[in-house]
């Protein structure tokens, strides 16, 4: 049986909705992506990473049949991606493309009519997220009338309207006020805890933090890392801890040899040779009446990690 054949009958127990196995794509002698196999998981939220000219969009247009791959397969529900498949993903792309002339309502309509929905069906389905993202009174609009959050805003009803199982944002955020910012995070959480998947691509590696479960990191056309933001970030993680505490250490903590980071205003950063002596040490500052204020480990950003990754 040739590899990834069995994808389709075992995909209950992998719980993956796409599978992308050993895909290339290259242009004369440049390749845009080198063998990357990335598996995600059903009903997460999957942050696709990687600086600049990464690979990452030429992934994301193949997943959405933009364009073939040179090498390799992606599995989608179970099956072989096929022409059905699109209508089952909905994509946002960070480069926008709403006709500026035209009625928000009517070219929402239009958009949705391309998605196979009945015209009650595609009315329905925008109003609904006409009052969700409260924009009621826009159906008249021009587009051009809008802000670039604002259209923002349009792009978003027009990925999800159709109710897609894989849900593709491409730099989602771009343009939105804070206030509008947290209402789309609300609402791509709600998504997800819905049952849809999501591939989220972004520099802004804080947002990255704050919503992914799921990562995976290009550079260069090639995978260099993927699993779990906590796994990922436990792997590279340098056991520093950090110790806020009153009062002035006793010089049998100073003079030991501990390795310290930092120290002062009353904070304390030091690394250990292991994990495990952290209780050793939170007990020794209490014996030596020390007023601890807070004991923490430092886990790296994925800021920090993304950096020392790529370079």
């Amino acid at each position: 049986m040739p590899k990834g054949s069995t994808f389709g009958q075992n995909n209950s127990s992998m719980d993956a909705i796409l599978k992308l196995e050993h895909i290339v794509k290259q242009y004369g002698d440049f390749y845009a992506v080198k063998g990357v196999s990335i598996e995600l998981p059903r009903a997460k939220i999957f942050g696709l990473l990687g600086p600049n000219g990464a690979g990452k969009t030429t992934l994301i247009r193949i997943i959405t049949t933009i364009i073939p791959a040179d090498e390799g397969k992606v599995w989608f529900e179970g099956e072989l991606l096929n022409e059905r498949h699109p209508h089952q993903i909905g994509y946002m792309p960070e480069e926008r493309g709403l006709y500026k002339r035209m009625k928000v309502g009517d070219h929402l309509m239009y958009l949705a009519r391309l998605k196979d929905l009945s015209e009650k069906e595609a009315r329905e389905a925008i109003e609904y997220w006409f009052e969700r993202l409260q924009i009621e009174n826009w159906w008249d609009k021009k587009i051009e009338e809008l802000s670039k959050g604002m259209q923002q805003k349009i792009q978003f009803i027009a990925t999800v309207v159709h109710k897609p199982a894989l849900l593709i944002l491409d730099e989602p955020f771009s343009g939105l006020d804070p206030v509008n910012t947290q209402l789309i995070k609300g609402e791509i959480a709600r998504l997800k805890e819905e049952g849809t998947t999501i591939i989220f691509s972004t520099h802004r590696m804080e947002q990255v933090e704050e919503i992914c479960e799921h990562i995976a990191l290009i550079n260069q056309g090639e995978k260099i890392l993927e699993g779990q933001v906590s796994d990922i970030k436990n792997t590279y993680k340098e056991n520093l801890f950090e110790i806020k505490y009153e009062g002035e250490l006793p010089a049998s903590v100073q003079n030991s040899c501990l390795n310290i980071r930092e120290q002062g205003n009353g904070k304390l950063v030091v690394q250990l040779e292991e994990e495990r002596k952290s209780n050793a040490l939170l007990q020794s500052l209490i014996e030596a009446g020390v007023y601890v204020r807070s004991f923490r480990e430092i886990l790296p950003s994925l800021n920090e990690i993304f950096i020392k990754a790529v370079s």
